[in-house]
């Protein structure tokens, strides 16, 4: 039984097959010809032909112009349009690295659909471990080398170093950062995991990005912070239709400090994204819909942070220790204490015991702690705890340092 193809996906498959036809071809051009050669390239090649005879029939019968992939765009507005091409594909990797040599086109991102029992209540036990296993295979080359392989920190996915440089998604100035943490308790995110904004359905990417044509918002450029402040001010004044308050743009330059932690004076478009994102989830999606979200990984994590909270084993912890763990999600190195300057979440809360706990470790902390005694009053169980951190779990799945939903203080 056949599988029926969108024009989008015909387009893609095209574009697909045509960059392997011309890595295959770059690759032969130092290597004396063969009668095998000949002929695969000759397979390849009306593959090719066929499919983009698929595609120039389909849209003769519709009368439509030929596609992207059969014509070339208008320069006018063109990188502007496939910036937000991108943006609403979920894809990061700039054009001109696909038409690089051992460069693989990035499979096409299917954003995720709500289903009808997302904000029923979701029963996790706290009693009842998961047991964490990662694939065996490259996510990409679906091969298997051992202890070649870095995992996600998040979901199941391993990758070789290779495989990653190839797609795009490893560049020379982090690889040493992934060898070094792929393999330890802090971990590494995969570029899946590592982008908040994939974790949006196709209704609410549009709602984000009307937002950002709206405030003109241009994709992939940096925000300084009166960038920062002028597009708050405008999302409150047109979406909420009212003015910021004097706390709330306080909140606001905080935030963007937290977003630029080397004090570059700029958020980068990356974290930018995320915050917005991460946002925009807090905003729609109701607790228990946010906790499906979570990984295997992260509730496990969950686990341990409540475990050596509870010292007296009573299944409860106050809300001044449940503002404590929203912050230790962000922290990259386990010697650190939770600040604005790191992300990456470790573990959970640390105990009182703990090496990593020093004195101005302790004094940082104390400022993250709520000051409302009814805060420090209120008894937190395992699943209010799970409900309240799970936002702030998901905020912390991306590799940069900077932090995309700052902890309330």
């Amino acid at each position: 039984m056949g599988v029926l193809m969108s024009k989008r996906q015909t387009v893609e498959q095209v574009q697909k097959v045509s960059l392997a036809v011309s890595a295959f071809k770059d690759g032969l051009k130092d290597r004396p010809p063969s009668k095998r050669k000949s002929e695969t390239s000759g397979r390849a090649s009306s593959k090719v032909e066929t499919l983009e005879q698929m595609v120039e029939e389909e849209v003769g019968d519709r009368g439509e112009e030929p596609p992207a992939a059969a014509q070339s765009q208008p320069e006018e507005n063109g990188i502007n349009k496939a910036a937000w091409e991108r943006l609403r594909d979920g894809r990061g990797v700039e054009p001109e690295d696909f038409e690089q040599a051992n460069r693989f086109t990035p499979p096409a991102f299917i954003r995720p659909s709500r289903g009808l029992d997302d904000d029923n209540p979701l029963d996790i036990s706290l009693d009842q471990r998961e047991q964490v296993t990662n694939d065996e295979m490259c996510e990409i080359c679906e091969v298997w080398t051992a202890e070649h392989l870095f995992p996600c920190r998040v979901c199941s996915r391993v990758f070789h170093d290779g495989c990653l440089r190839r797609m795009g998604y490893l560049r020379d100035d982090n690889t040493l950062e992934v060898t070094e943490t792929a393999h330890t308790e802090t971990g590494w995110s995969c570029n899946y995991c590592d982008n908040l904004n994939l974790l949006l359905t196709e209704e609410e990417m549009y709602s984000l990005m009307e937002t950002f044509r709206q405030c003109k918002i241009i994709p992939e450029s940096c925000l300084s912070l009166d960038d920062f402040l002028h597009y708050k001010h405008q999302v409150y004044k047109k979406l909420l239709d009212k003015q910021m308050s004097e706390e709330e743009e306080e909140q606001v330059v905080l935030q963007f400090s937290a977003l630029d932690p080397d004090k570059k004076g700029q958020a980068e478009w990356a974290d930018f994204l995320s915050h917005e994102s991460i946002q925009l989830l807090k905003k729609l999606r109701t607790q228990n819909s946010l906790m499906r979200l979570l990984s295997a990984k992260e509730r496990e994590k969950a686990r341990t942070a409540f475990s050596l909270l509870d010292q007296d084993n009573d299944g409860l912890i106050n809300g001044g220790e449940c503002r404590r763990a929203q912050a230790a999600w962000f922290r990259k190195h386990p010697n650190e204490a939770p600040s604005c300057n790191v992300s990456i979440s470790h573990v959970g809360p640390m105990s009182e015991s703990s090496p990593a706990s020093s004195s101005s470790g302790k004094s940082q902390e104390k400022t993250l702690l709520p000051t409302d005694p009814e805060e420090t009053s209120r008894q937190v169980d395992w699943n209010t705890f799970l409900k309240e951190n799970a936002i702030f779990i998901l905020a912390a799945r991306p590799n940069s340092a900077s932090i995309h939903l700052r902890p309330p203080v």
